[in-house]
């Protein structure tokens, strides 16, 4: 699929690169030099479309002033049947090159010959890539956090699919371990709370207090009266957990697949214990030399492994002896797993088990200290978790209204769900807001979210989809359909001009997203080509044009349309033909 842009700035690397060969051969270049040099889009356009500095990088080894050799490559450069109609110097080299009206069609074209495709690539050529995000805890409500990290999971993974990666959605459901026994606990005090009294009953201090208990509980004695009152522990907590899991986890899907998110797996941890994963993990650890036994417990020898790490990426030991690595416990003395264990041997079952050439995983940025420790065990293994096992690390979110802080559900006066921020904005609205820059806190305005305004982003892309669809339809009843093709030397103006170049950065903007795992800056793109459409729209006259300058104007005004609604499409937000 064409890049316009990459594909400009490589004709203009080999637009120069044929002139020195030429300069060279009549000798008012130096032979024998390797010329490169970067190509840059100029941040103001009077400086032309593209600007190269080979000249400069080509002085020390041409032995001559940039400025020169740039005159010397001009005078040599052959622009006849390429996308650039003028090339000149400036400043103390630059050679500035502006495009011609070939190119300008050429994107158009590409635009309405790719549809809904445009903007694919084959960049990662079909590499097969999971990309597991949310996994939440299924012992209660998702939070703010899971919202987030929902949308930037689901729009990465749509980037990367984009740009020719085999994706994979996953969702890690912690069945196992310390969290559920305490979710059994919690359930089992509240029934017993039912039956015998509150006072009768005290509530485990590192229970999980939410009403959701509660109601677990109480459904949970409407299925069964008191029947598991006297029986052990151990079996009544069994019961109780799977009771509980069996509500939660559909509740988790049906929230998430309101939100627009479908996983292609929910992998459950319970099966890395029942299959013996785990032991086997563990026992491959133990064979390569990276554990030991104290106090009864099964210890990873974390600290040697980092610090392995660490020497070879150049830190000195007496820097790696100031960070105290600390080893970590895989098996308790009770014989017991830890989570560690567990999440070792799913990433371990991710690269060697499902052969995923790489797997992403979305956390939040209190996760932070686990990251180094998990790669480095993924190493341990062999499975080069250095290189194969990237973790992006999201930053807080902070819901307001009105300039205040909001932490309560006005429907529920409790801690806002992702439920409940569901019911209060449209989706849409949420999928925009959540998908800004990770590494960056998100500050998200309830009323900005809902406002039908320019100042809320998603509506003033929105609206220029519909406006686009409007028109359209409008000119379309008068018998002016859309042309397959137009005379791009009528989309003259800056204004027309600059709205194509934007339709044209989506492939690059694409490439850069899977590259820096950055799905917000699709919002950035579109959120841009509204703006550049609605300055066109407010400058050009479409209705009522003359009939070919309409034709191309009316061309233009679809491209757009198609490459917004691939753009909302990459983050999961819908592109209303009517607002």
């Amino acid at each position: 699929m064409p890049n316009m842009i990459q594909n400009a700035k490589d004709s203009i690397s080999q637009i120069l690169n044929a002139a020195y060969q030429k300069a060279a051969e009549k000798g008012e270049l130096p032979a024998g030099a390797a010329l490169s040099g970067t190509v840059e889009i100029p941040k103001d356009s009077a400086n032309g479309d593209f600007a190269a500095n080979h000249a400069m990088a080509g002085a020390k080894a041409l032995h001559m002033a940039p400025r020169k050799i740039a005159e010397t490559l001009i005078a040599n450069a052959d622009l006849a049947d390429t996308w650039f109609a003028s090339v000149e110097v400036a400043g103390p080299g630059f050679i500035n090159f502006r495009l011609a009206d070939r190119w300008y069609a050429d994107v158009l074209q590409a635009v309405t010959r790719e549809g809904a495709d445009y903007g694919r690539s084959d960049i990662g050529h079909g590499q097969k890539v999971m990309v597991e995000f949310v996994s939440a805890n299924p012992t209660g409500p998702m939070h703010m956090g899971n919202a987030r990290g929902g949308v930037l999971g689901d729009a990465l993974a749509s980037v990367l699919d984009r740009a020719g990666y085999q994706v994979w959605r996953e969702f890690y459901v912690n069945d196992a371990g310390n969290q559920i026994e305490k979710f059994a606990n919690s359930i089992d005090a509240r029934y017993q709370q039912l039956l015998l009294g509150e006072e009768q009953v005290a509530f485990p201090e590192d229970g999980y207090h939410g009403d959701d208990i509660k109601d677990l509980a109480k459904l949970f004695y409407e299925a069964n009266g008191d029947k598991y009152l006297t029986v052990p522990v151990a079996e009544r907590h069994q019961a109780m957990a799977e009771f509980g899991l069996q509500r939660n986890i559909p509740k988790m899907q049906e929230d998430l697949r309101r939100y627009g998110i479908e996983y292609d797996q929910w992998f459950f941890e319970s099966e890395l214990h029942e299959s013996g994963y785990v032991a086997e993990s563990v026992q491959k650890l133990t064979d390569r030399g990276y554990t030991y036994e104290k106090d009864g417990a099964l210890w990873l020898k974390t600290s040697q492994i980092l610090a392995e790490q660490l020497l070879k990426a150049g830190k000195k030991q007496e820097e790696i002896d100031k960070l105290e690595l600390k080893d970590d416990v895989l098996r308790r003395a009770n014989g017991f797993y830890t989570y560690f264990a567990a999440d070792i041997a799913y990433h371990r079952n991710k690269l060697e088990k499902r052969g995923f050439d790489k797997a992403i995983n979305v956390w939040g940025a209190d996760h932070h200290g686990h990251v180094a420790r998990l790669k480095g065990a993924m190493d341990a293994l062999g499975l080069d978790g250095e290189h194969r096992l990237d973790i992006v690390l999201m930053q807080l979110v902070k819901l307001t209204r009105n300039g205040e802080v909001v932490r309560m559900s006005k429907r529920t006066g409790k801690a806002i769900s992702l439920t409940d921020l569901l019911d209060e904005i449209p989706v849409d609205a949420a999928r925009y807001f959540f998908n800004s820059r990770p590494e960056s806190p998100v500050e998200f305005d309830l009323e900005l979210a809902i406002r039908q305004d320019s100042e809320n982003p998603v509506y003033y892309v929105q609206y220029a989809h519909a406006r686009i669809c409007t028109l359209l339809s409008a000119l379309a009843a008068e018998g002016h359909t859309v042309p397959a093709s137009a005379d791009a030397a009528l989309l003259s103006t800056a204004e027309e001009k600059e709205l194509i170049k934007q339709l044209a950065a989506l492939p690059e903007e694409i490439r850069l997203a899977a590259r820096d795992y950055d799905p917000s800056r699709i919002n950035r793109y579109v959120t841009e080509l509204a703006a550049r459409f609605h300055r066109f729209y407010t400058v050009c006259r479409i209705k009522g044009a003359e009939s070919d300058v309409q034709a191309a104007r009316l061309l233009l005004a679809d491209c757009v349309r198609r490459v917004i609604a691939v753009s909302l499409g990459i983050i999961g937000v819908t592109a209303p033909e009517k607002m």
